[in-house]
């Protein structure tokens, strides 16, 4: 169990103790993608559906999660985030991709909050597509590149073939 650092060696689980490390600039970006109905892209894209924006209900909804993560995973580290950004553009003709971008100086990094951003984002999409069209489905949520802190950076190589 010592290789997973949320748990100490007797396997009980802890939140890693990050006093002694220095704060340092952290930036995470994590994707997914909200696959549906080509009609339901379009209703999404040509503006306010009947519960309003769309695109800005989620990214509103995302950045309030992401700011909540702490809350929602029991071991993340509650954090004063510097910037979220939240993206959703189509994705080929039946897809939206949410793409979020988060940053902060501290002793932590924000993965968890960039994923948590991406993936409540998407659900809000669901939740308000989902008289329209409940057969959508939410793939491919992932971290896509990381910088910063002790363990260095990280960035997802591109997939052959990936893209809109």
């Amino acid at each position: 169990m010592s290789q997973l650092s949320h748990f100490d060696d007797a396997g009980a689980s802890r939140m890693v103790n990050v006093g002694a490390k220095p704060a340092t600039r952290r930036v995470a970006r994590a994707s997914g993608v909200v696959r549906m109905l080509p009609a339901t892209l379009t209703a999404i894209c040509q503006g306010p559906a009947a519960k309003g924006d769309v695109r800005e209900v989620a990214r509103l909804a995302g950045i309030m999660a992401a700011k909540r993560t702490a809350d929602l995973i029991p071991l993340c580290h509650p954090l004063a985030l510097d910037s979220i950004e939240l993206q959703l553009t189509p994705y080929g003709d039946d897809g939206l991709r949410i793409e979020s971008t988060v940053e902060i100086t501290a002793k932590t990094g924000v993965e968890m909050e960039a994923l948590t951003a991406v993936t409540v984002a998407a659900l809000t999409v669901y939740d308000m597509c989902k008289a329209i069209d409940r057969g959508m489905v939410i793939e491919r949520i992932q971290l896509e590149a990381k910088s910063g802190g002790a363990s260095g950076d990280f960035s997802r190589p591109t997939a052959p073939g990936a893209g809109a």
